[in-house]
């Protein structure tokens, strides 16, 4: 039991760091873990909340990054941020459903801020798309090695 709990402990904290702009992933720690005989729903559960959490830390940046975009030091351009902002309004807030890919869905949560998206509707479309993934990779680990 106590293993366990430090598997999701550590897979919770590896899926937030990988749903941040860090550079950070999660997937091989849950087929890992998987594979060790730990619990899938458990596993399943820790990896979504935790990444869930982290597009939420992404989307609070958003909310306020604004008010930085004229700053020197400030990242990203006010051209790339508009260009961002106009692809969002573009394909609407349905492409949340896209957060759980690599290098576009971490971008796409801070985003979401940016343009204000209601918080419900954010943690919605997020919640399908990233539990839907590791869903999917636990099926994918039990199919190929269960």
């Amino acid at each position: 039991m106590q293993e366990t709990l430090a598997a999701c402990g550590g897979l919770f904290l590896a899926a937030f760091l990988a749903a941040t702009l860090l550079p950070a992933q999660s997937e091989a720690l849950l087929a890992t873990l998987l594979l060790n005989g730990h619990p899938a729903l458990a596993l399943v559960a820790s990896a979504a909340v935790g990444n869930i959490a982290g597009s939420v830390v992404n989307y609070g940046l958003g909310l306020g990054i604004a008010r930085f975009g004229t700053r020197r030091w400030f990242p990203v351009s006010a051209a790339a941020l508009a260009r961002a902002q106009g692809w969002y309004a573009r394909r609407g807030r349905w492409v949340l459903l896209l957060s759980w890919l690599p290098v576009v869905g971490d971008p796409l949560t801070l985003v979401a801020g940016v343009m204000r998206e209601r918080f419900w509707v954010f943690l919605l479309l997020v919640g399908i798309g990233k539990l839907g993934r590791y869903v999917v990779l636990a099926l994918a680990v039990d199919a190929a090695w269960g």
